[in-house]
């Protein structure tokens, strides 16, 4: 799928005013009342609705930013993606039409569409959603693994099952199990639940995106003539080549050994140099120091 930011034709930094602006200015050029026949152009409108949908969201667009097109589309059904937008006050401030049956068939509803004034829906309704805090380990993020989460709803119903925590999901993350949310209270299908994700620190490894850091400290020495040296990764400890004359703050990359992404691409660690420098010096160290001062380091 194309880009969200690319369709309304904004940068990623756009703000609510200028995402709203894009969007009147497409939607008025692509709307099916002014383009009647027009397959390219309602492909077009749908893929604009779409866009605007998630982008005038903050919790929609949150998830897109953090996943991306593919796993957000993995945990957002198209019900989801319009579920509470607004399109009928947008389009009688417009002047534009939407209760033609291009828009019943496109937004799924009855007259209006559907998802017009309140997002509700003609016919059943659909359960409530209902979303799970879960704490999770930096090393599960890092793994995966499977967790037994046990809740409530509201009407007292109990839930229980086992949920998988893909490699590399990151805090805030919302993973969508499908009808396992409140009942429907019209006869529709039940509700979703999302569990939100919220993974720990870890006392040595750093996250950095989907990258890894973690501490080289050295002596002055080892840095002044280079080393080799054990550093700990999430996959147990890995020896590295230090360079004579290393910098604290030097990053040394260790290829394949950080967080997984989206599209399963591991991504590295990086052993981030600290120099140690003691605070006291014995007379044999003070020496040696003063020798090399001599010596011009």
């Amino acid at each position: 799928m194309q880009n969200y930011y690319e369709i309304l034709g904004v940068p990623k930094t756009a703000n609510e005013a200028e995402i709203k602006k894009a969007y009147r200015k497409l939607a008025m050029q692509y709307h099916p009342d002014r383009n009647q026949g027009d397959k390219a152009a309602e492909e077009k409108f749908k893929q604009i609705n779409e866009a605007y949908a998630v982008l005038s969201d903050e919790k929609k667009r949150q998830q897109y930013d953090m996943f991306g097109d593919q796993r957000f589309h993995q945990q957002y059904s198209t019900e989801d993606i319009f579920r509470g937008t607004d399109f009928g006050s947008i389009f009688e401030e417009m002047g534009l039409g939407g209760r033609g049956s291009f828009f019943s068939s496109f937004f799924g509803g009855g007259p209006g569409g559907g998802f017009g004034r309140g997002g509700g829906f003609g016919g059943p309704q659909k359960g409530q959603d209902v979303e799970y805090p879960l704490a999770i380990g930096f090393m599960e993020a890092f793994n995966g693994a499977e967790r037994r989460v046990n809740f409530s709803l509201t009407d007292g119903t109990q839930r229980e099952l086992t949920v998988r925590i893909p490699k590399g999901v990151k805090s805030g993350a919302r993973l969508r199990v499908s009808g396992r949310g409140a009942a429907s209270r019209t006869g529709g299908p039940p509700g979703d639940l999302f569990i939100v994700v919220q993974v720990a620190d870890h006392p040595e490894f750093k996250r950095v995106e989907d990258d890894i850091e973690v501490p080289l400290r050295l002596k002055i020495s080892e840095a002044f003539l280079g080393c080799s040296k054990m550093v700990n990764t999430p996959e147990g400890p890995k020896k590295i080549k230090v360079p004579a004359g290393v910098k604290a703050g030097t990053k040394i990359r260790l290829r394949g050994l950080g967080f997984t992404d989206p599209q399963g691409h591991q991504h590295d660690l990086f052993a981030v140099v600290d120099l140690e420098i003691p605070r006291e010096l014995s007379q044999e160290q003070k020496k040696a120091i003063e020798t090399l001062a001599e010596a011009g380091l």
